[in-house]
């Protein structure tokens, strides 16, 4: 199953998230509801199907020991949450923070994994990358 679109959503007072039905749907299948959530260093969060996440967790646990302080972002902030029997899953204080997502977020589906981030920092560091310009990789894409 691949993850894609966009869903603006906010967390409750407990930080936990409704996930929109067509994702929710994909992670009962993929990982039997079964999520691991983590840091990413563009200031968002990481949202795998217990599947994905191990083939990420094996690929990150081989870089070479330059690349140490990445295994620590990604492996160490790991958290396994479950989503519970409403379609939501919980999102851990210190994940909030790391992020700082406090209510408004943005859920991006990747393709094989999400991304979590607070509603405000998406927008603008979407609207930075639209005044950059198109970066030469995609100045050959046809559209």
């Amino acid at each position: 199953m691949v993850f894609q679109g966009a869903s603006a959503l906010n967390l409750d007072a407990k930080g936990r998230m409704s996930v929109p039905a067509k994702h929710r749907d994909a992670l009962l299948v993929q990982g039997e509801g079964r999520i691991t959530l983590t840091k990413h260093p563009d200031g968002c969060l990481l949202l795998f199907p217990r599947p994905e996440w191990e083939t990420f967790r094996s690929r990150v646990a081989q870089l070479p020991m330059d690349a140490h302080w990445w295994r620590r972002i990604f492996l160490g902030n790991a958290a396994e949450v479950d989503l519970d029997g409403a379609g939501r899953i919980l999102v851990s204080p210190e994940l909030r923070s790391a992020a700082g997502i406090e209510k408004e977020v943005m859920l991006l589906g990747m393709g094989s994994h999400l991304e979590l981030w607070d509603a405000a920092t998406y927008a603008a560091k979407e609207q930075a990358a639209i005044a950059q310009g198109m970066p030469e990789a995609l100045k050959q894409f046809n559209f």
